[in-house]
């Protein structure tokens, strides 16, 4: 599975400290401490019928980012808010939007690591594009060996834009034919896939793995709650790949992708030996949630 260029994006203008750049022109500097190191922290947003889709919560988890990456200069939530909404009404995007937004530490003085290096504050970027959610109906996972970070070595819980441990697994699952990578942590158990947080159903109980190497994802948060609100029994714990294997139903999670089923697991197809669909009523739960929940863009 790859994602496909549109060409309504094509004329998009982007956002970069301030200025509202045509595609063609929106570039970083190469001091710029993204490109220096990939030094910045960054979110994946979704905008629904002129609503932006957990704003809040997402643009909390950007700036918790940045401040325990120890940013200096760091915007406010409203300033954020404002330079998104004047993006997406510069592109006239009011539904079947993702935006990534990224915060660098910005400009250095000269190439180094040394955060004392970044004088100038941390550099905005924001980047809308039209795009649906991008996985097929159903899709495959291989597992990598490529282990998830554990907090000893990178913390997952800061969402960074050093993504090279997700990238490799997901080398791994191109070359395995598979649309995503499982990743399992340090002790062996499953953490999530290399873009996504990952839930099992069996006997009509929800399991997700506990966020101990994994990303605090805000569609599993709203998952969870959902569940919780619908007295659909969850349950966050470590789980093993052969309770994957034999589970009635798997599905991902993320704001790229939205929920999807998984259909295989390194080859083992996940059949449903329960009378019930779950994934289904959860799936609409969240589906009728995208509609009415969100800021309009203002």
């Amino acid at each position: 599975m790859l994602q496909q260029f549109n060409p309504k994006n094509e004329s998009i203008k982007v956002y970069i400290d301030g200025k509202l750049l045509p595609r063609e022109e929106a570039k970083v500097s190469v001091f710029d401490s993204v490109v220096q190191g990939g030094d910045a922290v960054w979110e994946g947003i979704r905008v629904y019928n002129g609503k932006v889709f957990c704003l809040t919560e997402h643009l909390q988890r950007l700036l918790d980012s940045a401040h325990a990456m120890a940013f200096t200069d760091i915007p406010t939530m409203e300033e954020v808010k404002s330079a998104l909404f004047k993006t997406l009404k510069a592109n006239e995007m009011q539904d079947g939007v993702h935006v990534r937004l990224t915060l660098t530490r910005g400009l250095k003085t000269t190439s180094g690591m040394d955060p004392r290096l970044n004088k100038f504050g941390p550099t905005l970027i924001i980047l809308a594009e039209w795009k649906p959610p991008v996985y097929p109906p159903s899709i495959t996972l291989s597992t990598a060996t490529i282990r998830r970070n554990s907090p000893s070595t990178l913390d997952s819980k800061i969402h960074h834009n050093n993504l090279i441990n997700n990238i490799l697994a997901k080398i791994q699952s191109n070359l395995a034919g598979t649309d995503a990578a499982l990743m399992l942590d340090l002790h062996g158990y499953v953490s999530e896939a290399n873009g996504t947080n990952i839930f099992m159903i069996r006997n009509g109980k929800v399991f997700t793995p506990t966020a101990d190497s994994c990303l605090h994802g805000i569609t599993r948060a709203t998952v969870i709650k959902l569940c919780k609100e619908n007295e659909i029994p969850i349950k966050e714990c470590n789980l093993s790949l052969t309770e994957f294997y034999t589970a009635d139903q798997v599905f991902v999670t993320g704001t790229m992708g939205e929920l999807t089923p998984v259909n295989a697991i390194d080859g083992r197809a996940i059949v449903n030996k329960s009378t019930t669909d779950e994934f289904v009523r959860i799936n609409a739960l969240f589906s009728t949630l995208t509609k009415s929940k969100g800021e309009v863009i203002v």
